[in-house]
């Protein structure tokens, strides 16, 4: 692969005499090198505008404006005051007149007639300290962008290393509670088993064994089945069974499942489903197993006989589900972690019936399978929590849009139930 080639470089040569510009440029042709001439003092002002010069050949004796002038106009500015000046002149050698050349910030006085070697050998010498001074620049441009880039590497690094400290620190959480969770259910259970091999129990004591035992079962499995479907949608291994569904029906679903934990706690729920039918395309089982994750979350975190409203509608062409509480909320900077894994906000673990912190992990990844989205809103500590289901709207089989037809025909109101 070739190298680009370098840009040209510039030479400005002013000189009040065309003949003089085009001996000039004869002289000093050579590949890489572009000269401007100008005819005037103004003229090369407009010219140092534009290029920047490896070197300037001026004349000294110009109408209007002399080169001297012109020179000590090229060191008052900023652009142009680092450019090299050749004097050329006609006149005799007078001290006088180089003193003020070379206090104008002249390098060079060089007499008419021009000797071409003389002439071309100081030329090359600028044409290649400025080529020099163009790679220190890219070199030193390059070193600064490396030096960037080292720096993104480093504060990316360190946020990767505060990434991993504190998954690690979850991950220890976790496991602290799973230990937790899993030895919780073994001890009325390995008390039922003592009561039992004991004897001497009455049949309704008997029930009321086997009750503990089946609950306590009960509550290890829902454990298990939460680890196994996270791990299966970490891995991609779960199969969503896409059909078109009613998120009413799903709704109903879903509170009878969660109708147990929210009874147990003396909530009350307000249930209200959308008269217009919102169909979505998905996993019925699944999309329930969502809807229920929510309810047993605000039933966890409300405080004995509180509020949870469920809410199913659908605006524009999106479907939502929102699943509100007036439970302990959840705090401002937990907001954005509130759906990572093993995440439980710390203050409000005593207020948690059980569970792993991967309920809402569940949720955010299956609702993301669905090409949804969830938001979660809370005011603060003690000002309850809501969390917003987005699904796109499909279109619902024809039998269900005939029915639909009709019950709008009738003006059917919309349908709230209370548990």
């Amino acid at each position: 692969m070739t190298e680009p080639s370098a840009p040209p470089v510039h030479y400005l040569m002013v000189d009040d005499r065309e003949e003089n510009l085009i001996a000039l440029e004869a002289m000093l042709r050579r590949d890489e090198l572009v000269i401007i001439g100008a005819r005037s003092g103004a003229e090369a002002l407009e010219a140092m505008l534009e290029y920047d010069f490896a070197l300037a050949l001026i004349d000294v004796q110009m109408p209007e404006m002399n080169g001297f002038e012109l020179a000590e106009l090229m060191r008052g500015t900023e652009r142009t005051k680092r450019i090299p000046i050749i004097f050329l002149t006609a006149a005799n050698d007078d001290k006088q007149r180089r003193f003020r050349g070379y206090e104008t910030g002249a390098v060079d006085f060089l007499h008419k007639p021009i000797e071409p070697d003389i002439l071309k050998s100081k030329a090359e010498v600028f044409f290649e300290l400025y080529r020099q001074r163009e790679e220190v620049s890219r070199q030193r441009d390059e070193l600064k962008s490396l030096l960037d880039e080292n720096s993104r590497l480093l504060d990316q690094t360190r946020q990767y290393a505060e990434a991993l400290k504190k998954a690690d620190r979850r991950k220890d959480e976790f496991l602290a509670t799973l230990a937790h969770e899993l030895r919780n259910p073994l001890a009325p259970i390995l008390n039922a088993v003592h009561l039992v091999r004991w004897g001497n129990l009455d049949p309704s004591e008997y029930v009321e064994v086997h009750e503990i035992v089946e609950r306590q079962v009960q509550h290890m499995v829902r454990l298990i089945d939460d680890l196994l479907d996270l791990s299966r949608i970490t891995r991609d291994k779960i199969e969503l069974r896409r059909e078109i569904v009613s998120l009413q029906d799903v709704a109903r679903n879903a509170v009878e499942t969660s109708t147990p934990i929210i009874e147990s706690n003396n909530h009350q729920l307000t249930v209200d489903l959308s008269p217009q039918p919102v169909h979505v395309e998905g996993d019925a089982v699944r999309l329930a197993q969502v809807i229920s994750n929510l309810l047993n979350n605000a039933a966890k975190y409300t405080p004995e006989g509180g509020q949870i409203d469920l809410l199913v509608s659908s605006t524009g062409n999106m479907a939502t589900v929102s699943v509100r509480d007036n439970g302990v909320g959840i705090p401002a900077e937990m907001l954005a972690d509130v759906f990572g894994m093993f995440t439980q906000v710390s203050q409000h673990l005593p207020r948690a019936q059980g569970g792993l912190g991967i309920g809402l992990t569940l949720v955010k990844r299956l609702v993301e399978m669905h090409h949804g989205r969830i938001e979660a809103r809370s005011e603060g500590e003690g000002q309850g929590t809501e969390f917003i289901v987005f699904l796109p709207l499909a279109t619902p089989p024809p039998s269900e849009q005939n029915e639909a037809d009709a019950e709008e025909a009738e003006d059917t109101p919309s349908i709230n139930s209370r548990t």
